[in-house]
């Protein structure tokens, strides 16, 4: 049986060899949290990290994927959500409806890991994934933020969580 290095461990799929890795993940490894949104690696949904490189896998055939190579899927990057591109997508309220925001935070990881400092261009040649929402801004402002330590106070997006006891003005 093939096997795959997915989020750490190996791992056997019978799949056939031309089954786009996008649904060997979800339909036969139950990592579903990588999307299909367009079949045609246009709009990012299906983005999963492949030896560190963002790699759209609706139209990648798991046999191009070897062995050795790691895939990283929204599930492995940080069990937890504490990667620091999740902390900065949740402190400046990046997701919407959610549905492409696997797929934009892992292309995310990939820009900061290939240019720690990325600049508006960066982030504009790197970032191509479809957000229906239009979150665009806040995702260069969460990247940005990423880049310089963490703080969402730089992103300078007047935020205010409020509790859910919390009167609401307006």
């Amino acid at each position: 049986m093939p096997t795959l290095h997915v989020n750490g461990k190996i791992v056997t799929h019978d799949a056939d060899p031309d089954t786009p890795l996008l649904w060997v993940l979800r339909d036969h490894l139950n990592l579903t949290g990588t999307k299909y949104g367009c079949g045609v690696a246009q709009c990012g949904a299906c983005t999963v990290l492949v030896d560190g490189v963002a790699t759209r896998t609706c139209v990648l055939p798991v046999s191009s994927v070897g062995a050795a190579q790691k895939i990283t899927t929204i599930e492995g990057l940080s069990p937890d959500g504490q990667h620091p591109v999740q902390k900065a997508w949740v402190a400046l309220d990046v997701p919407q409806c959610g549905f492409c925001q696997s797929g934009m935070i892992l292309a995310a990881v990939s820009l900061l890991k290939q240019k720690p400092k990325p600049t508006d261009a960066d982030i504009d040649t790197a970032m191509t994934n479809i957000c229906r929402c239009g979150t665009y801004n806040r995702v260069r402002a969460a990247i940005k933020v990423v880049a310089q330590g963490g703080d969402p106070k730089v992103a300078s997006l007047n935020i205010e969580h409020r509790g859910a006891t919390a009167p609401r003005q307006g």
